[in-house]
């Protein structure tokens, strides 16, 4: 095995730069945002209703585990290292941060170290 472990990190664009990754995924402008559903925008990825949008949305599934597959490529490498997945939307509170989670969950069945972390769940929406 050559990826030691993996760290997962959803963010926000809109909160700042992308963090330094491996593999980045660039939710913003094919995925539908939560953020415009009044009755989601104050939610984050830790409520049901956000996940089960997100999750429903074409394509998403189909991208969490093209990412996994990303991630066996790597651990299919010569040599052992850790491994960073950047997952980004414009906010970092529904998108980024339920697909980081998804993936974070397949990932662990792996048996890998995964280390997931939410850089900007918990910062006030961003009023756009």
């Amino acid at each position: 095995m050559s990826v030691t472990e993996i760290q997962v990190v959803s963010f926000g664009y809109l909160h700042g730069p992308p963090p330094e990754a491996h593999l980045t995924l660039d939710l913003r402008r094919h995925f539908r945002d939560p953020h415009v559903d009044p009755a989601l925008r104050h939610r984050t990825a830790h409520d049901l209703p956000v996940r089960r949008a997100v999750l429903a949305t074409p394509g998403i599934r189909e991208l969490i585990t093209a990412a996994a597959l990303l991630a066996d490529a790597y651990d299919a490498g010569p040599t052992e290292a850790p491994l960073t997945i950047a997952v980004g939307c414009a906010g970092g509170r529904h998108r980024a941060a339920t697909v980081a989670q998804s993936l974070a969950a397949r990932l662990r069945k792996t048996g890998t170290t995964i280390h997931l972390t939410h850089r900007d769940l918990a910062k006030p929406v961003v009023e756009r």
